[in-house]
């Protein structure tokens, strides 16, 4: 079988990507610090250091598969809850860059596609498939699955290196501990790359075409 194209969109660090085979990676992430980590764990992808929104927006249709995680700040439940009612943190616009990306990939996208975020404070616009503490949008089906709970809002950095495969001590981080954070479970990713390419998989979340307007 020949090795698939995945673009792996806010790649961060690779938690997502760790455990793919048989995959010919594009990363895209926009800062350097990290991708200064990643270069040092997956060398054999493609990593560009670039806007992932702008650059899924012209390359979308080279690729077997995408992955995106568009940033997730702004729809958590615990920024709002916790850090936004009680702690006196500023109100921020959800970022809709997520809800453009899911729309763009259902219409216009005719590889396997996944994009994944947060569980946010309000009804989902789009309905997802909550796993773990990740909702994930996609136009194929996705399994439960049980993980292993990494208590994330209190674990703290050997923890997190440990459930990620990660050493992340010759690195000079400040928010060491929220790059960690941002990791996808490597199984949670393998199984995701999994269901997209299962042989019975079916394609989901297809909008239902309007009818053809009739002449006078």
């Amino acid at each position: 079988m020949p090795e698939r194209k995945v673009l792996n969109l806010y790649a961060g660090i690779g938690g997502n990507r760790k455990l793919w085979e048989n995959v010919v990676v594009t990363a895209i992430e926009i800062e350097p610090s990290i991708v200064k980590i990643y270069k040092k764990q997956f060398p054999r992808d493609k990593i560009i250091i670039a806007d992932a929104h702008h650059y899924l927006l012209k390359h979308y249709n080279e690729f077997d598969f995408i992955w995106s995680s568009p940033p997730c700040q702004t729809h958590s439940s615990f920024r709002f809850n916790i850090c936004v009612r009680y702690r006196g943190t500023k109100p921020e616009y959800p970022n809709m860059a997520l809800y453009q990306e899911i729309l763009f990939l259902q219409h216009h996208a005719k590889c396997k596609w996944v994009v994944e975020n947060v569980k946010p404070y309000y009804k989902p616009l789009i309905k997802g498939k909550l796993l773990q503490r990740h909702l994930f949008w996609s136009n194929f089906e996705i399994s439960d699955q049980k993980f292993s709970n990494d208590n994330i809002r209190t674990v703290q950095i050997p923890e997190l290196q440990r459930i990620h495969g990660f050493d992340l001590s010759e690195y000079k981080l400040k928010n060491k501990r929220q790059i960690l954070r941002n990791c996808v479970n490597p199984e949670l990713g393998l199984h995701i790359l999994n269901c997209a390419f299962m042989p019975t998989q079916k394609k989901i979340m297809e909008f239902e075409k309007e009818p053809e307007a009739k002449n006078d």
